[in-house]
């Protein structure tokens, strides 16, 4: 739905002019380039308004009505209370107070621009506001004050709400006080932060310091500085190949080793989005032919970890922990982004994007999206309440398949009635990130974490999961019991590991995933494998290895359950070797070995309390070449689980060595083995080091995928001992084959190729 302002008529239009610093009756007419300038600034100012704050609602209508005369309240309650002293702007909120008193005054501002609040347009108000700007600015963020603290706040959150509020209360800040405010913001965000792109100066941190400075520009109509907001954004755009940005496999990383579409990531969505429809048809539109590349981000980079309307913990950094139910926040925080990029995006583009939205808030039962996004952003609830009542708008369904992120080290897997995401360290990937005092704990969601979720499991990681749950003992991971400081390890992703064999092959639909683990602090090191299948994912431990004095234990699950230990039935039938969760799922393992314990665990500020049933497997104190196998059943029923543990040969183990792991599965005509090194296992033989996954269809023909997961061959040459007639469907990379009684395939340089997978398609004889 296209952006538009809200009506303009009576009070409403005086205010229009106003904010849009249309030249009043009388004044002097300017010459033609400052007046083309001053209404080019003025459409600026107009779709600041329009794109940030809200528009295309109707403020009588509800919810409208209430949500406008709530912030009217609210705002009201700021101005009265407010008492400008030498230490505050508000006696309970003491200086700097970097976020709550630059926010109010933001709330405020929006409180006497937008309709329907019972302030609209009143003068005391924004008098009240510009002197809460300018009182701030000579106390605080003074142009000659000592920058302390956090950077972030002298660049980017001050600023940005200063000069929003500064923007909404137009001509009410005085001339004096808005050179002032100026002068503060070029001394704090200078144009060299912007010359060179690196440091904080990066991915999402360059589009907001950006948008500042086309605040910076809109408030003192600066064409130069519009200018500058633009071209800086140029290093944003491109494809990366290392540290922070955006990667060809839909990666997203910042803090150089931290995936991040949850956080960052939507931050840098929301905030080009913003750019693109401010700047539509003024003379700083954004041209820049790479900027298609961030569009392509919406399916390529966010859709895949976006599951019935959450953002996936598995990318959202140190961010996990921040408050209840933070995964539908940051997902509802993406849906925004992808529908206001929609409103200059192509119309085959706007249409793909509204119905995945859609069909995300649809299912999102347990925090519903339109009903959130009431007390969020009016603006948000007006463009999703449209798609939601436009019945030639079809809800998208949850994709079917795999998407491997080989350079971000994270892979998700969706299938009928389940998803699952998994989360692996690296070389290039840290263990996790702590910082700002958040995610002290997070040590081994590195450690090959395994998400899953079935019909009905939208809030299982959402609900108070991180403050609660054992750190220890996060699902997949397996771990040195070792014990760990909070914070331990370097801050801000930090924590790569030596590891490199970590990523996988995968064909679209089914995938084999690795990691050379090498445990976070301790001595611990394993090689861990995953097959991601229809109802099944295999797992594979092998090459178990530690001597720090403590047990290793690999965890095959730790869900929660309802709280206070009611239902979730645990049935272990150690004989027949499985083992069922009841309203989760099934698991067959030698249930000799599986440990169970149910247990209330309390945590965050609140000490809320929340039920856990966790299976694991003791490797012992200081294993020497340890290993498991199980399978995960998500959504099964105990019969169902009991039939596959009844049936040995339906996923047979191949080997499970620090050499080679592998499985294959009769059924679904697969064989998939991950080479640690060069070797030979169930008909195929690798050269080096790769991932494998051949897929006979049923058809006549094949497909062969194959990965390098190190990301260092020069040339892997595979066999494959089996009759073939032609190659259909080669690769560019693919140097020569030769087909007959056995298939040979010589690739060429696979180390530029960020660890993705390639596919041949092939007859068979």
């Amino acid at each position: 739905m296209a952006s538009r302002p809200f009506p303009l008529d009576g009070h409403s239009r005086r205010l229009f002019l106003r904010l849009s610093g249309v030249a009043m009756a009388g004044a002097l007419i300017p010459p033609r380039a400052e007046r083309v300038r001053d209404d080019s600034f003025a459409l600026l100012r107009r779709r600041w308004l329009d794109v940030t704050a809200g528009s295309g609602f109707d403020a009588a209508a509800e919810p409208y009505r209430t949500r406008m005369a709530k912030l009217g309240a609210t705002a009201a309650g700021y101005r009265d209370t407010m008492a400008p002293a030498g230490t505050s702007l508000w006696p309970s909120l003491a200086f700097p107070s970097f976020i709550a008193t630059p926010t109010r005054l933001q709330t405020m501002a929006r409180a006497y621009a937008l309709p329907g609040t019972g302030l609209t347009g009143d003068a005391n108000l924004a008098a009240a506001v510009a002197g809460g700007i300018d009182h701030y600015r000579r106390q605080v963020y003074a142009a000659d004050a000592d920058q302390v603290g956090n950077w972030w706040h002298w660049q980017i959150g001050v600023p940005r709400k200063l000069l929003d509020a500064a923007l909404l209360v137009g001509p009410h800040l005085t001339e004096p006080q808005s050179g002032a405010l100026r002068d503060a913001v070029d001394r704090f965000v200078p144009e060299c932060l912007l010359d060179d792109y690196s440091g904080t100066s990066t991915g999402a941190n360059r589009v907001d310091l950006c948008v500042v400075t086309l605040l910076r520009a809109i408030l003192r109509s600066d064409p130069g500085k519009a200018a500058l907001a633009v071209s800086a954004l140029s290093p944003v755009f491109p494809y990366v190949d290392e540290g922070d940005g955006i990667y060809r496999d839909g990666s997203f990383v910042q803090h150089t080793s931290i995936p991040y579409q949850g956080t960052y990531g939507a931050v840098l969505l929301s905030g080009l989005a913003t750019l693109f429809a401010v700047l539509r048809g003024s003379p700083w539109e954004i041209t820049d032919p790479n900027g298609q590349i961030v569009r392509d981000m919406v399916e390529r980079s966010f859709a895949p970890i976006v599951h019935d309307g959450f953002c996936m913990d598995l990318v959202s950094g140190r961010a996990i922990g921040r408050q209840p139910y933070g995964d539908h926040a940051r997902g509802r925080a993406i849906a925004s982004a992808i529908l206001l990029l929609g409103e200059t995006a192509s119309a085959s583009e706007r249409a793909r994007w509204q119905a995945m939205v859609k069909g995300w808030a649809l299912r999102d039962t347990c925090e519903p999206m339109l009903k959130a996004a009431e007390s969020d952003d009016p603006g948000f609830h007006a463009r999703l309440a449209a798609i939601l009542g436009d019945d030639a708008i079809p809800a998208a369904a949850e994709p079917a398949g795999h998407r491997l992120l080989a350079m971000s080290a994270r892979a998700v897997h969706r299938r009928p009635g389940w998803c699952a995401g998994l989360s692996m360290a690296s070389d290039r990937i840290g263990h996790y990130e702590h910082g700002n005092g958040e995610n002290l704990r997070g040590w081994h969601t590195g450690s090959g974490m395994l998400y899953w979720w079935g019909e009905g499991h939208g809030d299982q990681y959402s609900d108070s999961f991180w403050p609660t749950v054992d750190p220890y003992r996060l699902p997949g991971t397996t771990v040195s019991t070792r014990r760990l400081a909070d914070g331990a390890g370097e801050g801000w992703g930090r924590t790569c590991p030596p590891g490199r064999w970590v990523g996988g092959a995968t064909d679209g639909l089914y995938a084999t995933v690795g990691q050379h683990l090498n445990g976070f602090e301790s001595t611990l090191e394993a090689f861990k494998s995953w097959f991601f299948l229809d109802d099944a994912v295999v797992c594979l431990g092998a090459g178990i290895t530690g001597g720090d004095g403590v047990p290793v234990e690999t965890v095959v699950d730790n869900r929660r359950v309802d709280d206070h230990g009611t239902g979730a039935l645990l049935t272990v039938d150690g004989e027949a070797g499985w083992a069922h969760l009841e309203g989760h799922g099934g698991y067959v393992l030698p249930c000799a070995r599986l440990h169970t314990l149910r247990e209330e665990r309390t945590g965050g500020q609140d000490r809320v309390p929340r039920s856990y049933v966790t299976l694991w497997l003791d490797h012992g104190v200081d294993p020497d070449s340890a290993d498991y196998v199980y399978l995960l059943l998500p959504g099964a029923s105990p019969e169902r689980t009991r039939a596959r543990a009844a049936d040995p040969g339906w996923a047979r183990v191949l080997a499970n060595t620090a050499r080679l792991q592998g499985v294959q599965v009769p059924s679904l005509g697969i064989t998939a083995v991950n080479f640690w090194n060069e070797g030979a296992l169930g008909g195929l033989a690798a050269s080096a080091p790769c991932a494998v996954l051949v897929r006979e269809i049923g058809d006549g023909t094949a497909t062969l995928t194959v990965s390098d997961p190190r990301r260092d061959l020069s040339a892997l040459t595979l066999t494959w001992d089996r009759p073939v007639a032609e190659v259909l469907h080669g690769h560019p990379l693919l140097a020569s084959a030769a087909t007959g009684a056995r298939l040979t395939l010589v690739f060429g340089r696979l180390a530029d190729q960020g660890g993705g997978s390639k596919t041949v398609t092939v007859r068979l004889s």
